[in-house]
């Protein structure tokens, strides 16, 4: 039955060139543990065939750490929890620069400036913009943003400013999200997408696994993407951070770690799927793994508030299994 439901998804997505349906997807996640290297199997020869073989890697920085008004569960940023992280300034130009610098000497395309706030104020959109071209004259590197929940007047001035990407992630489906965020809510966080794609910049959302969501929610969560279609959509995995709600989570197992960022490509099989937060703690040894389910695109160094592994390690990986860097855009 397995290699049945299986052959049937690859005709659609190889031969066809059809997207599968919410149902098909379903099939999929219920097949048993055994047959998750075939469903991998199957999830790199889609990304092959849709995307091709290059590898983007970007790299982040948390221009302003913690202090968020917000209550996302999952967050070590937010005010409203006792975390080890604290309120710290907008970082000062030079060292934004020296960042990006870093990032560009990787081999990376793309470098995203992260906030933690519910949305920019005056003050943080001119800081956000007069870097914006600074970074790119100094490094030659896209320039992503992620600040928040954005009105039509911001979305519209960043995008002019030439703000390359906006990252605003929906985390999780529409169902579950009021179950892990009260303060704003998901249709919120929709409107900003929305935003994005309507003033010409590529939307980033991503998705976090592993925060008690069902199998029928992340197939939801599928669906909704498909509806908002991002260019590039970040798996993370969450990595229970003391002091929040959800520091009482187990993270979420490699297999079936692996069985979704397969399941995530199947079911978009056009978009730039990134390795991001968790993954370290996830997948530990079994990384590579991931490189060929379906994953074609990276985060190396460090995340917001938690280590990645060293750049070096992640740029031996994609050495050693031969997949070339490259830029995978759509808005350049």
């Amino acid at each position: 039955m397995s290699r049945l439901v299986l052959a049937a998804a690859g005709d659609a997505l190889l031969d066809d060139r059809r997207q599968l349906t919410l149902t098909e997807l379903r099939e999929l996640a219920d097949l048993p543990d055994e047959s998750v290297p075939a469903l991998a199997s199957l999830a790199h020869e889609v990304r092959l065939a849709w995307c091709g073989p290059e590898v983007e890697v970007e790299g982040i920085l948390s221009a302003k750490t913690g202090g968020c008004p917000e209550d996302c569960s999952f967050c070590s940023q937010s005010a409203q929890f006792e975390t080890t992280v604290k309120a710290t300034p907008f970082l000062d130009t030079e060292e934004v620069l020296r960042a990006a610098e870093e990032t560009a000497a990787l081999g990376a395309s793309e470098f995203c400036i992260v906030l933690a706030v519910k949305g920019p104020d005056e003050r943080i959109m001119r800081q956000v913009l007069d870097l914006v071209p600074l970074v790119r004259e100094r490094t030659g590197l896209n320039v992503a943003v992620s600040a928040g929940i954005l009105s039509a007047d911001q979305a519209r001035t960043f995008a002019e400013g030439g703000v390359h990407r906006y990252n605003h992630n929906l985390e999780t489906s529409r169902s579950f999200f009021p179950s892990i965020v009260t303060t704003h809510t998901w249709d919120e966080r929709w409107e900003t997408c929305r935003l994005v794609n309507e003033n010409g910049m590529e939307l980033c959302c991503g998705v976090l696994l592993g925060m008690g969501e069902t199998v029928a929610q992340r197939i939801e969560l599928i669906g909704e993407l498909r509806e908002i279609a991002p260019a590039e959509v970040p798996i993370n995995f969450l990595n229970p951070r003391p002091g929040t709600p959800l520091q009482i989570r187990r993270p979420v197992s490699p297999l079936e770690a692996l069985r979704w960022i397969a399941l995530f490509r199947l079911g978009l099989p056009e978009v730039i799927l990134r390795y991001a937060g968790g993954r370290e703690i996830t997948l530990r040894d079994l990384q590579s793994m991931g490189m060929t389910a379906g994953i074609n695109a990276l985060i190396v160094g460090n995340y917001l508030t938690t280590l990645g592994r060293s750049p070096e390690e992640d740029l031996q990986m994609l050495s050693d299994l031969a997949m070339p860097i490259g830029v995978l855009s759509k808005v350049i």
